[in-house]
């Protein structure tokens, strides 16, 4: 390998680190603000206790003024009883007094209500307190944790920056300018050749072209992508060893009722050759697309009610392959919006295992037949 070619892929490497590096300090304020989010609710409990019991505190308050007024009347009504002349004025007078002790006794009644739920009022501010303060102490733990991660990050920023203009140095000022000018469009400058591909943008090699980047005689780019494209040896024997494993075992035939399935079809409508991956979930199936060439997603997702067998019986022609594969849904979000190398690589070996089992039983492998009442397994 070009001694360039290799101060690429470790500048390339540490481009991406430095990205990820920087991505992550970037979030650091967006963490720290979702973290101070979980103390809204909890801040907000404790003052609506607090309020409550401001609010009763003051009604208890004016209650007792309240009191207070109409004692004051009563005193004044007595006062004025013993100076009136007719027994009309006496039982007006009477009137007042009793009126007002009436409202006195209504009065005292509400703070004695006000007072029994004083008691669970205080317990509700405790509560919501003590809740607060267990959940302060969390989300400090939290932050202090989050500061710690960025000041690594930091750090490592610091030295990968080093290395990175290190390795630029080492590189021709042409050819840095045009992986500079390629990961800026594309995410990534480089990419490597394996399998007659370009595994950047999985277009096939003229094997001249091929030869050339195995024997890094000189520099090569891909005239589809323009990435610089480079040839790891190590990879052949894995790719040779991978080949012979599977040659000497018979193929593994997909379970009929796995919650996921890929199936291979040769002519797809306007899309030629694709690869189709069908999930069960919850009573629903869903449907991607992707290019079998390039491995690229081809539309949306399609959800419909039912079984995969039931809900796209159009997609199960007589010409289609079931082929082995399983990936989680995490590995499968990571994945984009494109299939990664590895898994379009094991899609076709398995497709190209299928077609040679059913050559050599004398015929095509087909797909099941589907029915209502009885969904044939492949």
């Amino acid at each position: 390998m070009l001694p360039e070619i290799q101060n690429l892929i470790d500048l390339q490497k540490a481009d991406r680190e430095i990205r990820r590096l920087k991505d992550e300090i970037a979030a650091l304020p967006r963490r720290v603000a979702a973290i101070e989010e979980k103390l809204a609710g909890t801040k907000a409990a404790l003052e609506k206790a607090k309020n409550a019991v401001k609010a009763d505190e003051a009604a208890r308050r004016k209650f007792e003024t309240a009191i207070q007024d109409l004692q004051g009347k009563i005193s004044k009504y007595r006062d004025q009883s013993l100076a009136v002349k007719t027994n009309e004025q006496y039982k007006a007078l009477l009137q007042e007094i009793q009126f007002a002790e009436q409202e006195i006794r209504g009065h005292e009644d509400k703070i004695l209500e006000l007072m029994v739920n004083a008691e669970a009022r205080e317990k509700e501010v405790k509560a919501a307190e003590a809740d607060l303060k267990a959940e302060t102490a969390e989300i400090e733990k939290e932050k202090a944790e989050a500061r710690k991660v960025t000041e690594t990050d930091e750090a490592q920023l610091k030295e990968w920056n080093a290395r990175r203009d290190q390795l630029r140095a080492g590189v021709n000022s042409d050819l840095l300018q045009h992986y500079d000018r390629v990961a800026k469009h594309r995410g990534s400058g480089l990419a490597e050749a394996r399998d007659h591909k370009c595994l950047g943008c999985q277009v096939m090699f003229r094997p001249q072209t091929f030869n050339e980047i195995r024997s890094s005689s000189r520099t090569v780019i891909c005239d589809s992508c323009q990435r610089i494209l480079y040839y790891d040896p190590a990879h052949d024997t894995e790719v040779a060893a991978a080949a012979e494993a599977t040659r000497q075992r018979r193929r593994a035939h997909p379970k009929f009722d796995a919650s996921q399935a890929w199936y291979y079809t040769p002519e797809y409508g306007e899309s030629g050759e694709v690869f189709l991956l069908f999930t069960n979930s919850k009573g629903g199936s869903s449907r991607q697309i992707f290019d079998a060439a390039t491995g690229r997603h081809i539309g949306d997702v399609l959800l419909r009610e039912g079984e995969y067998r039931l809900a796209f019986p159009e997609d199960l022609k007589p010409d289609t392959i079931r082929l082995n594969g399983s990936w989680s849904d995490q590995v499968m979000e990571e994945w984009g919006g494109e299939l990664p190398s590895g898994v379009l690589d094991a899609l076709h070996r398995d497709l190209n295992l299928a077609r040679a089992e059913a050559k050599a039983h004398g015929g095509q492998p087909k797909a099941p037949a589907v029915s209502a009442e009885h969904p044939a397994a492949s």
